[in-house]
């Protein structure tokens, strides 16, 4: 009975494995997916034999094709989405310029106000100091309303190139890595190849 019920749970994980380990399969593929599994579908193809004690991976050229075509296709993406950020934090920085002036032009205009602020004079008209405080203040109100305004939208402008210029630094940092790990498997793989034609060059 023992024996029975061991046999059955055996089988049911070869079962269960070999089903994973087909879904694994259909997952890889050099059409769709990410270049690390695309990378893990050219080992996972490659052909292999040991010589010397060495064991070596034997791949097709054309999918090698694929996978080169693949890589520098993903390249181009960072570097298109590299310029868009590079043209947003420009933009920005535009911005914060035009704030910037109008923020000084703002300020200007408060200490015109102020230092005009004991004149009883109001167009050339005379008018009563309660009247004149009262068109005083309003104007300052407006001025400082103005002036919270454009420090409002300068901040949140520098916030937006602060987080594109993290975006940014992130991005070159992870093209960066990858194209390391892509200029080193291409190399390893080129190293490989070359060893095979050697090799073969010196059955010959």
């Amino acid at each position: 009975m023992k024996g029975i019920k061991l046999l059955l749970l055996l089988t049911a994980l070869f079962t269960f494995n070999l089903q994973f380990a087909q879904e694994e399969e259909e997952e890889l593929s050099l059409d769709e997916g990410p270049i690390t599994s695309q990378f893990d579908f050219i080992y996972k193809k490659s052909g292999n034999y040991r010589a010397d004690g060495k064991r070596y991976e034997v791949v097709r050229t054309i999918s090698l094709d694929k996978l080169r075509q693949n890589v520098l296709d993903t390249l181009s993406g960072y570097n298109i989405r590299a310029s868009e950020l590079k043209a947003t934090i420009s933009g920005h920085e535009s911005t914060i310029s035009s704030l910037n002036k109008k923020l000084e032009e703002t300020t200007n205009n408060l200490v015109s106000v102020t230092e005009e602020k004991d004149s009883m004079s109001f167009l050339g008209i005379m008018v009563s100091k309660s009247t004149y405080n009262g068109i005083l203040w309003t104007v300052i109100g407006c001025l400082l309303a103005f002036l919270l305004f454009f420090i409002y939208k300068f901040r949140n402008s520098n916030i937006l190139t602060q987080e594109a210029k993290t975006n940014l630094s992130e991005l070159e940092t992870e093209y960066e890595d990858h194209r390391r790990r892509a200029l080193e498997r291409e190399q390893k793989i080129s190293r490989q190849l070359q060893d095979e034609i050697n090799r073969y060059k010196k059955q010959k």
